[in-house]
């Protein structure tokens, strides 16, 4: 079931977003996820938030801050169950434009969101990791 986010979920969530860069990004130094999580927990409640959960376990989420998709984060025991998917196609539903930033070396989400039906708009520079980046952009 996909829902909203509501503050019991947060730890949750926020386990997830930090074990799944962890994972992804092995290019970044676990350090940089390490310092910003507490900061991206108190985002949270400013954000726009959509959980997956399965029996009141949160599997996954996508954050929203208007068009921009902030992220999409599945745990690690659920991925490649099309629960990114789901996710994507929620908010796809809702969105007349869709944009996000990711990082040139995480191929398996560039392969994801092209996928999906995301374009490579431009290239830019992450001035906090020094990694280069695409930005990509959905249309309905």
């Amino acid at each position: 079931m996909i829902r909203e986010l509501k503050k019991p979920d947060i730890d949750e969530a926020a386990g997830i977003w930090l074990d799944t860069n962890i994972k992804a990004h092995d290019f970044i130094p676990m350090q940089y996820w390490q310092d910003n999580f507490n900061s991206v927990k108190q985002m949270f409640l400013q954000a726009e938030i959509y959980v997956f959960d399965n029996d009141e376990v949160i599997q996954g989420f996508i954050g929203l801050n208007d068009n921009y998709i902030a992220g999409i984060f599945v745990s690690h025991k659920a991925q490649s169950q099309g629960i990114g998917k789901l996710l994507l196609d929620f908010v796809k539903n809702r969105k007349e434009e869709l944009y996000l930033s990711v990082y040139q070396k995480n191929t398996r989400a560039i392969c994801f969101y092209q996928r999906e039906g995301f374009e490579i708009q431009s290239e830019n520079m992450d001035e906090n990791t020094e990694e280069k980046e695409y930005v990509m952009i959905w249309k309905k």
